[in-house]
């Protein structure tokens, strides 16, 4: 397993105004370079819009897309675009614009509500330890795609039924929209990684094999 860091997270430095989608999707790329054969490829929430941008750079490297919770947008939409057609969305009126707009950031006292309500005292320790202002033109990039080849590679979605960030009824819309028919789902908030690990591992098994 490749988990991929980046830019402009984690520990990763590179100045936010700087980055766009595609800066993600660079990155990706390159892990999966870094790789022989085929990779079956996970996105979590902004993560779902990384893949659906690489699978149209190199839809001969995947063998498989899988969204957890994942935005998906087609083509022209952006990641924001997506999160206005969720009404029911916690986290749209708690994201904060930093003073230059190259940023937007959620308080640490909302991070539990909006993307873990079900976590422990560990989980909440370390989404605290990790959150920090999300680089703001990744969100707003609308996503270009145009090769023909991308619709060939298999899709799966990973429902979040308790989901405050993205809320069923758009991961519903989007699934819908996409016409992904392999589906699974779990009774649990917008980060089952991090609350029902066992849970998400065991339907990743599923799919991979």
């Amino acid at each position: 397993m490749v988990v991929v860091e980046l830019p402009g997270h984690g520990q990763d430095q590179t100045p936010p105004a700087t980055l766009t989608l595609n800066s993600y999707r660079d990155k990706v790329i390159a892990a999966i370079n870094g790789v022989q054969g085929q990779v079956v490829l996970v996105g979590h929430s902004l993560g779902g819009a990384i893949i659906t941008a690489v699978s149209d750079s190199v839809p001969n490297r995947i063998e498989k897309l899988v969204y957890l919770a994942g935005f998906v947008p087609a083509n022209g939409q952006s990641v924001i675009d997506l999160n206005g057609m969720d009404p029911n969305s916690q986290l749209t009126p708690a994201l904060m614009p930093s003073a230059d707009f190259t940023t937007a950031s959620v308080a640490n006292d909302k991070l539990m509500p909006i993307f873990c309500q079900d976590g422990n005292a560990t989980v909440t320790q370390l989404l605290i330890a990790n959150n920090r202002p999300e680089p703001a033109a990744p969100l707003y990039s609308k996503i270009v795609l145009k090769n023909p080849a991308r619709a060939a590679v298999p899709k799966y979605y990973i429902h979040t039924m308790q989901d405050r960030a993205i809320t069923i009824a758009l991961q519903n819309q989007m699934v819908t929209a996409a016409g992904i028919t392999n589906i699974y789902s779990i009774n649990s908030s917008h980060t089952p990684q991090l609350s029902m690990p066992d849970q998400v591992t065991a339907i990743l098994m599923q799919i991979i094999k």
